[in-house]
């Protein structure tokens, strides 16, 4: 069997290869498909300038370009404008002009398309399809009566739709461990059919009749969340799951979860390497074979049955997936079993109220959202454990990714595991090398510098293509310049530092790449003051912040040239822009704040996105541009007036810039120039977060937080 799902996935990889869509992309072709869409759009950035974008899986059906007309059959991923895109469902046919680009690698994608425009409409929805949208669509306007947190989460515990959520929630989840709880998995159908189960139990069916009417629940529920591979994914891992819980043998839901992966991976070969594939199948497997040992061990310490299975199930999934999150995301999260375990007696009641709320939903709006309300108090629950958990110290804590990481962490768990078993000798043999692992782990640790590095004054965070920038001025205190472009990134390099509270948070200009992580320096942290330059544009980021700032209770201020500001000992003076430029290549750019820091002895010039007509008039201005760490501007691209960089005289160069980008930053030819002048180059893509600071000889060191164990020198 396993030997035909093989032969599959090479003939679909084949004809993926002979497309024309692939040698067309990878010539950066103009096309017109007609597409059929297969999978909800999903949102990738917006807010704050940000032009919102979504993400469209579909299925190419017929090709134009250069005047030649293909009929093709392959999946293409197509990025567009979210406005006149976000609408469509899964079965809906359209078509649309824009290029073509190279997928990304590893998958069965035959293409990257990013369309120009709306998408012509060509025909509608299945009924089957539009019933779900309107049910969907049905539970979103019930969880309207919700707090922001809740009204976000719980379609996401239901549906796994979580274009709601908050960012900042999002992060909290991915830091607790608890990220699969807003992913449509095994245990929704679990918990769904599981329900159903217990009341045709109580009310006396027979098991046969029972077993029907429990299929057409899963089979329903299919259809909700919409039957896409990961969904039909979620219902076979579910249907193991609940048979391993419901009959105790592990011994049979076993080959059923091989023979159940093995199918769709025959079915839907691109499963093979996807990382939510993967923690599906281990969690399934985690609760196969862990699951009824541990319910059975919570029932002899008196555990009510119901509780039990809960905790089981969730303390089974979570240390199952943990090697494979830890692979993936180079961290490991400490609070995640307590987390879970917290966590896990409130899913089961949200969920199937939620359920519920979607299905009344279309018979009656105010049943609907008091359903919705009574989903909300177990999903509120769940919002404090996330934002408590997520504020613990040193919550995440960085591990060795990739393969090695994984294995290492599961080794681990595996230790600790046969640890607990009767046999004194394996008890005493584990023991032994679990003594040696930490008398060899311990000192390590003890050598490699925390995060952040004792007696830091500056911290480029690590936030992608963008900046965010921090500015020590005491204990728990920071100055914030810049936010970046999501709220997750910014807000998890704050708490990491411990600021919980900004006296000032400058934005140097209105792109979405230095303010769209506002949302994320907001939350849960007193702000004094957001200072913002001359020039308001573009218009709807500045409304957006204007709105946001209102919302936060935190009045705003427009900065000039020669301000000074004393915050805690900390001197910020701005240096630029004179005037709001006009006509140069970037007039939002070149209107950034440039701001000179003095603290501690060491100067910090931090420039915005300025370009080379900026640069110039600084230059030529009065002002003493020496300082000793250089906020490269916008982000190494290579629009720099070298004069200016040598006024600048800098020891150390940093550049904010985003692993990968499209843009080309930093420019290969600017970097060797830092270097000429004599500047040590220090990146956020290659380096993570950066952390300057003095020593007690008057020495200055840079320390690093890269995706792996912090570094310093």
């Amino acid at each position: 069997f396993a030997a035909t799902a093989a032969i599959g996935t090479a003939v679909r990889v084949a004809a993926r290869d002979a497309s024309p869509l692939v040698a067309l992309a990878g010539a950066g072709a103009s096309a017109r498909l007609e597409l059929v869409v297969t999978d909800d759009p999903r949102a990738i950035a917006g807010g704050l300038a940000g032009q919102p974008r979504v993400l469209v899986a579909a299925r190419a059906m017929t090709l134009d370009s250069g005047g030649q007309h293909w009929l093709v059959d392959a999946d293409v991923v197509v990025l567009a404008d979210a406005a006149s895109w976000t609408g469509l469902l899964p079965s809906q046919r359209v078509r649309a002009g824009g290029l073509l680009l190279p997928a990304e690698g590893g998958d069965l994608v035959a293409a990257a398309f990013a369309a120009r425009g709306p998408p012509e409409l060509l025909g509608t929805p299945s009924l089957l399809q539009r019933a779900a949208g309107d049910l969907r669509a049905g539970l979103v306007t019930a969880a309207a009566v919700l707090p922001l947190g809740p009204r976000g989460l719980l379609p996401g515990l239901v549906l796994g739709d979580t274009s709601g959520m908050d960012p900042v929630l999002v992060e909290q989840f991915r830091t607790t461990g608890l990220s699969h709880l807003v992913a449509v998995s095994g245990a929704n159908c679990a918990i769904v059919v599981g329900a159903v189960v217990w009341l045709l139990r109580g009310a006396g069916v027979p098991r046969v009749p029972l077993a029907v009417v429990a299929a057409l629940a899963l089979a329903g529920f299919v259809v909700l969340a919409r039957p896409s591979p990961s969904v039909l994914r979620a219902a076979a891992m579910g249907a193991v799951a609940l048979l391993a819980l419901a009959t105790g043998r592990p011994r049979v839901a076993l080959p059923a979860l091989a023979a159940a992966v093995l199918g769709l991976v025959l079915v839907v070969p691109a499963l093979a390497w996807s990382p939510g594939f993967a923690l599906s199948v281990v969690a399934t497997a985690g609760i196969v074979l862990a699951g009824p040992g541990l319910t059975a061990a919570l029932r002899r310490r008196r555990v009510p049955a119901g509780v039990a299975e809960a905790l089981a199930v969730s303390l089974a999934a979570c240390l199952a997936t943990a090697p494979i999150i830890a692979a993936l995301s180079g961290s490991v999260s400490l609070v995640s079993v307590p987390a879970n375990l917290l966590a896990a007696p409130a899913v089961p009641p949200a969920t199937v109220l939620g359920v519920l709320a979607t299905i009344v939903s279309p018979l009656s709006e105010p049943a609907a959202s008091g359903l919705a309300w009574l989903a909300g108090l177990p999903t509120r629950w769940l919002v404090l454990v996330a934002e408590y958990g997520a504020g613990l110290p040193d919550a995440s804590q960085h591990w060795p990714g990739g393969l090695t990481g994984g294995l290492l962490l599961a080794a681990g768990l595996a230790t600790l595991t046969l640890s607990t078993v009767r046999w004194p000798a394996v008890r005493r043999t584990l023991l032994a090398v679990g003594c040696s692992l930490l008398l060899v782990a311990v000192p390590l640790r003890a050598l490699a510098p925390g995060w952040p590095p004792p007696g830091w004054l500056f911290v480029a965070c690590d936030v992608g293509q963008g900046d965010a920038l921090v500015v020590n001025v005491g204990p728990g205190q920071a100055v914030v310049v810049d936010t970046g472009p999501e709220p997750a990134a910014v807000n998890r390099c704050l708490r990491e530092l411990g600021v919980r509270r900004i006296p000032l948070l400058v934005l140097t200009h209105l792109h979405a790449d230095h303010v769209s992580g506002l949302p994320g320096a907001l939350a849960g942290r007193d702000v004094g003051e957001i200072a913002i330059g001359p020039q308001p544009e573009p218009s709807l980021a500045f409304d957006e912040l204007t709105g946001a700032a209102r919302t936060a209770g935190v009045p705003m201020v427009v900065s000039a040239v020669g301000e000074v500001r004393a915050v805690q000992g900390v001197e910020l003076t701005v240096l630029g822009p004179d005037t709001t430029m006009h006509g140069t290549r970037s007039d939002p750019n070149n209107s950034s704040l440039v701001l000179l820091v003095r603290t501690s002895g060491l100067r910090l010039l931090l420039t915005g996105d300025i370009e080379i007509e900026a640069q110039q008039a600084l230059r030529r201005g009065d002002a003493d541009l020496a300082a000793d760490v250089l906020k490269v501007p916008h982000h190494g691209s290579a629009y720099q007036d070298e004069a200016f960089l040598d006024a600048v005289d800098a020891r150390v160069a940093v550049i904010s810039v985003g692993q990968d980008n499209s843009y080309g930053h930093p420019a290969h030819a600017l970097v060797e120039q830092l270097r000429t002048l004599g500047m040590q180059v220090r990146r956020t893509d290659t380096d993570g977060a950066i952390a300057v600071g003095v020593g007690s000889d008057d020495r200055l060191w840079v320390a690093t937080r890269a995706r792996g164990p912090p570094g310093r020198n």
